[in-house]
């Protein structure tokens, strides 16, 4: 599995908010977690559930890979993110944790924080 690909095509749906296709990526049993659901979400219906509420409520969100770590059953993955048009409503970086089952997010673990606009990336 090529995981920098991987994981460019997939933050690429998160950018669009393309629900299904997104969904795509994960096993029908995986588990997500993130900040707004730090216990997670399991399974995939629960996971759609889940992120069209997220989607219908947040503004455009544009994800840009950094860099991807190889780990044992999955990878690492640093991005950022802006919010808004060009980042007008703020700036992210992030971390997921990703286990990868038969070519399917098993497990994701999201982890996140604001960068400020005089912070170094």
């Amino acid at each position: 599995m090529d995981i920098e690909r991987f994981n460019a095509d997939w933050l690429q749906a998160w950018t669009d908010k393309d629900v299904d296709r997104l969904v795509g990526f994960y096993s029908a049993d995986t588990v997500y977690k993130d900040p707004q659901v730090p216990h997670g979400v399991e399974g995939r219906e629960a996971l759609k559930t889940y992120l069209q509420t997220l989607f219908s409520s947040t503004p455009p969100m544009t994800y840009l890979p950094e860099l991807v770590w190889a780990i044992q059953g999955g990878f690492c993955g640093r991005w950022y993110c802006d919010i808004g048009e060009g980042g007008k409503e703020g700036k992210i970086r992030g971390f997921d944790l990703v286990l990868i089952e038969n070519s399917l997010i098993k497990h994701n673990e999201v982890y996140v924080h604001p960068l400020s606009e005089t912070a170094n990336a």
